[in-house]
């Protein structure tokens, strides 16, 4: 009896912590809670065959497409970004030179004659033609190989772009080349030239060195109902602004003109509003439109007289239209005044229109 007695105690004994073990971690597993931290992607990946759930983009972050570096908090924008890699340096340009965390080394310089820029020192770098990427990136390996500055970060910004002006050529106040226009828009550049003649088309064009075609820009009336178009002016642009198209209105009319005509379309029953309409000496059935087209000039017959009466459509009218009332010989006959309105067809005056 004490042997069996002995035995069931000593089972007792042992089997009484492994049953609170077992217990102790069935608890456990069930108060694991439900949200515990996700696997790795990349392991997830590697170890199951199926795909991970997509996970949710953090606010403020920026998605690019291509082969374009993501945007981050501190980043120069896109746009400055390729200004970098398009604008060199050149003699006259003053800099900006900045070392991140080194306020010391901080420096602002004019580039000499001779395409050097002071710095201290690392003493004078040469820097003409290149481009502010380039100039950053020989600026820091001058400091990390002189021992100066362990993998410095510099930046260079352009205040004065003296070697490359933007050049604004055709119908504005003052045509000619502009040194200061880093940073600065095209309307600005606009005011700066004296602003649009009269007879200045809003259709613009934009020469940029290294790109194959200009940038086209169609300006409104009005700069000031919409600035999508105020884009970055960069140096070395070159800025064409064109004569507006013109509509000549000649013959037997009230005030014989060229109308500028742009963003709009004229018809001919304006136009001859615009000129005052016709005398009453006009041949309305002799009216034609003269067109210049690459297989030379052209006439077109306009049924004036009709139009007015609203018995035939009215006709759109092109750039560079010449709109012609004869005059009628039966009636200039009795007229003394008929030497006079010929000479008046051939003084045109230019007027803008605003269809």
């Amino acid at each position: 009896m004490r042997t069996g007695t002995s035995f069931t105690r000593c089972c007792q004994t042992v089997l009484a912590p492994l049953t609170l073990i077992c217990l102790l971690t069935a608890g456990g597993f069930a108060q694991q809670p439900a949200t515990a931290t996700p696997p790795n992607p990349a392991s997830q990946n590697q170890s199951s065959p199926f795909p991970s759930a997509a996970q949710p983009v953090s606010p403020g972050a920026t998605i690019t497409s291509g082969n374009s570096p993501q945007a981050r908090p501190g980043d120069t924008s896109p746009d400055k970004a390729g200004e970098s890699s398009i604008v060199k340096l050149g003699p006259g340009d003053l800099v900006e030179v900045g070392v991140y965390n080194v306020p010391e080394l901080a420096t602002k310089a004019r580039v000499s004659n001779a395409g050097d820029l002071y710095l201290p020192l690392i003493d004078y770098v040469h820097v003409q033609g290149l481009t502010i990427e380039e100039a950053q990136s020989l600026i820091s390996k001058r400091l990390e190989d002189g021992g100066f500055v362990r993998s410095p970060h510099v930046t260079i910004f352009v205040d004065e772009a003296e070697s490359q002006g933007v050049t604004i050529l055709g119908e504005v106040g003052k045509p000619g080349i502009y040194p200061d226009v880093v940073d600065h828009k095209l309307y600005e550049v606009i005011s700066e030239a004296g602003g649009f003649t009269p007879s200045a088309s809003r259709k613009i064009a934009i020469i940029r060195p290294g790109l194959p075609e200009p940038i086209r820009v169609e300006l409104p009336r009005n700069l000031g109902d919409d600035l999508t178009g105020n884009v970055e002016v960069l140096p070395g642009d070159t800025i064409t602004v064109p004569r507006a198209p013109i509509i000549y209105v000649v013959g037997d009319v009230n005030h014989p003109s060229g109308l500028l005509v742009d963003n709009g379309v004229l018809t001919v029953l304006q136009a001859i509003a615009l000129a005052g309409g016709t005398n009453h000496t006009a041949k309305m059935g002799g009216v034609r439109i003269i067109r210049k087209t690459p297989s030379g000039m052209t006439e077109t017959r306009v049924q004036l007289k009709k139009m007015l009466e609203a018995k035939s459509p009215d006709i759109p009218l092109q750039a560079d239209d010449i709109l012609f009332v004869p005059v009628s010989g039966a009636r200039v006959a009795a007229q003394r005044t008929a030497d006079a309105a010929v000479m008046a067809a051939t003084a045109v005056s230019i007027y803008a229109v605003h269809p």
